[in-house]
């Protein structure tokens, strides 16, 4: 996998760990909604005080953004569609 993969993964993998829909993970992390899915979605590249943003929300330390997916581990799933409070 590449870091974009990586990160692609990881980030939704905690995201939806957390319960965080992609709005509230960008409102928290003071980005845009928009930003968290380009991510998920391997298209845009990061820079490091994002990132950084990103692994204070989901409360992880910035390397497990970056941690490869264990033999066999599914991708994450999506969290049920519909609004959820912030």
């Amino acid at each position: 996998m590449t870091p974009r993969d990586l990160l692609a993964w990881n980030v939704k993998k905690l995201r939806v760990k957390r319960g965080f829909s992609q709005e509230r993970l960008a409102l928290e992390a003071g980005l845009e909604r928009v930003s968290i899915s380009q991510i998920e979605r391997k298209r845009v590249n990061l820079g490091i005080d994002s990132l950084g943003k990103i692994a204070s929300v989901l409360r992880c330390d910035i390397l497990e953004l970056f941690v490869k997916p264990a033999m066999g581990e599914q991708e994450p799933e999506n969290l049920r569609r519909g609004r959820r409070s912030l």
